[in-house]
C-alpha cells in the first residue's frame, strides 16, 4: 500500500500479484464528495465504452473471464435499468481488473491500465497529473530497490558462511563475546582479502564517515564480496588456515575485480 498526492487529492495504490492498482473510489472523490464517489464509478460501469474497454483487458489478461456474462451486460448497456456495480461485475465475470476492498483503506481499485481509463473520463487534467505522480512513485520505488540490491548482495551467502565458521571453528565451550569475536575475525579476512584493510583500520582512516567499510563498497566490490563468501565457507570446511584462505581469497578477488570492471552490467545499478 503506498498514497499518492495528485493535486489536492490522496490517492491510495496497492499491489496484487506483483500488479499496480489504483483507487478508483478516491480518483472519483476529485470529481464528487466522498458519498458520491460510489455512484460515479457505478455510472462509468454501466457506460458501453467503458465495458467493452474492461471487458477487452480481462480478455487480455484474465483466463477464467466469463464471455457469456461480460456479453450480456454488454447487451444491456445503456439502458435506463441497466444499473452495474463493482461487485457485482466481478462477481458475474470474475473480473481480476476490478477489485473491491474492505478495512480502512477499503474501496474500489482497479488495474492501472483501467484506472488511467477511469481518470480519462473524470477529469482528462487529473489524468495526466495522475500519470505524472504515478510514474514518480514508481521511479521511487525503483531507486529503494536498487539500494536493497547493493546492499543485500553481500546477505546472499550470509547462511552458509556463518554455518561453516559455527561447525569448524567454533568450539562448543566459547562464550557468546568469544564467537562474536571470532565472525569478526571471518568478516576481516573477506575485508583484507577484497580492501586490504580490516574494519577498524577503514574506520582509523574514515573518521568522517557513517557506516562501516562495506557500506563504502561500489556494486563491484559486493558482487565480489558475495562470491568471496560462499568461498571462504568452501575453504574453511577444507580445513585451511586463515593465512591459507586469505592469501586464496585475494588472488580470486584481484581476478573476479578485473572482470568485473571490465564489464558495464552492473552500471545501472551503481548510478542509483
Amino acid at each position: 500500500m503506498a498514497k499518492m498526492k495528485v493535486l489536492t487529492e490522496e490517492i491510495n495504490t496497492l499491489q496484487l500479484d506483483n500488479q499496480d492498482y489504483i483507487s478508483l473510489t478516491d480518483i472519483a472523490k476529485a470529481k464528487e464528495s466522498e458519498t458520491r464517489a460510489a455512484d460515479v464509478i457505478k455510472n462509468w460501469l454501466r457506460n458501453r465504452s467503458t465495458l467493452e474497454f474492461i471487458g477487452t483487458w480481462e480478455h487480455l489478461y484474465n483466463p477464467n473471464f466469463k464471455v457469456v456474462e461480460f456479453d450480456h451486460f454488454k447487451m444491456s448497456a445503456g439502458l435506463h435499468s441497466f444499473v452495474l456495480s463493482p461487485g457485482k461485475w466481478i462477481d458475474k465475470t470474475s473480473a481480476i481488473g476490478i477489485v473491491v476492498k474492505l478495512g480502512r483503506y477499503g474501496g474500489t481499485y482497479a488495474h492501472k491500465d483501467i484506472a488511467f481509463e477511469f481518470a480519462s473520463a473524470i477529469n482528462p487534467v487529473f489524468k495526466l497529473y495522475l500519470i505524472k505522480e504515478f510514474q514518480r512513485l514508481k521511479e521511487q520505488e525503483f531507486k529503494q530497490l536498487g539500494w536493497d540490491i547493493k546492499r543485500n548482495l553481500t546477505k546472499m551467502n550470509y547462511r552458509i558462511h556463518t554455518d561453516a565458521i559455527k561447525q569448524n571453528l567454533i568450539p562448543k565451550t566459547l562464550t557468546p563475546k568469544q564467537i562474536n569475536f571470532i565472525y569478526a575475525s571471518e568478516a576481516d579476512i573477506l575485508n583484507i582479502a577484497l580492501f586490504g584493510k580490516t574494519a577498524k583500520d577503514w574506520r582509523g582512516e574514515n573518521p568522517n564517515k557513517k557506516g562501516n567499510i562495506r557500506d563504502d563498497a561500489n556494486v563491484n566490490q559486493l558482487v565480489c564480496l558475495a562470491n568471496l563468501e560462499s568461498l571462504n565457507a568452501h575453504f574453511i570446511d577444507e580445513k585451511l588456515t586463515p593465512a591459507q584462505r586469505v592469501d586464496k581469497l585475494n588472488k580470486i578477488a584481484i581476478g573476479q575485480m578485473k572482470i568485473l570492471v571490465d564489464n558495464n552490467r552492473f552500471q545501472e545499478i551503481e548510478k542509483i
